[in-house]
């Protein structure tokens, strides 16, 4: 009878991890989901950046809500400022850019991925330079750098004097985390 219960509740804890394990998976693409995929893996590619990067980005900066506006005046999907998605369009040869461009995903996806890719030839692919650049600018990075403010590592994050883009960073690496976790098979 015990051999019988213990053979039965054996049998009953696979069938739940077996059946956990066919969910799990789609639960974590619910909570990490990669709308206008297709936008971000074309720009990625063509700019050499990890497409799970731009959604970490998407995923932090607007939820995926194209038409998001930021009080500073950020727009669209990796809110882009104006002026830096006007200065990238140039860049990018991209003609008569205008600033409502920045709300249609494709574009946005474009600019932003370009820029993050910008960032990462600038420096030396170091990702939370990268990031942190991405969210408090070019040149306030190179600051923290030159003034020995912050180390430019994430276990000196701590040290970025601006609280938004310590968290900025945290949260971006850890949703790039989740994505190559979820949809990278191991």
């Amino acid at each position: 009878m015990k051999f019988k219960k213990g053979l039965l509740l054996f049998l009953l804890l696979m069938a739940i991890l077996m059946v956990a394990q066919g969910i799990l998976p789609n639960l974590r693409r619910f909570a990490y989901p990669l709308p206008y995929y297709e936008h971000m893996a074309e720009s990625a590619a063509l700019y050499q950046v990890d497409p799970f990067l731009v959604a970490a980005v998407i995923k932090v900066e607007s939820k995926f809500d194209p038409e998001a506006l930021s009080p500073r005046g950020a727009r669209g999907l990796m809110q882009i400022m104006p002026a830096t998605g006007r200065w990238a369009a140039e860049q990018m040869g991209l003609n008569d850019f205008q600033e409502d461009m920045l709300f249609d995903p494709v574009i946005n996806i474009k600019i932003g991925t370009w820029y993050l890719a910008n960032l990462k030839e600038e420096f030396n692919g170091r990702l939370p330079l990268v990031i942190a650049a991405y969210n408090g600018g070019r040149g306030k990075v190179k600051t923290w750098l030159t003034e020995g403010t912050w180390d430019g590592t994430y276990e000196g994050r701590e040290n970025i004097p601006f609280t938004e883009t310590r968290n900025f960073l945290q949260r971006v690496l850890d949703n790039y985390e989740e994505y190559r976790n979820t949809y990278i098979r191991r």
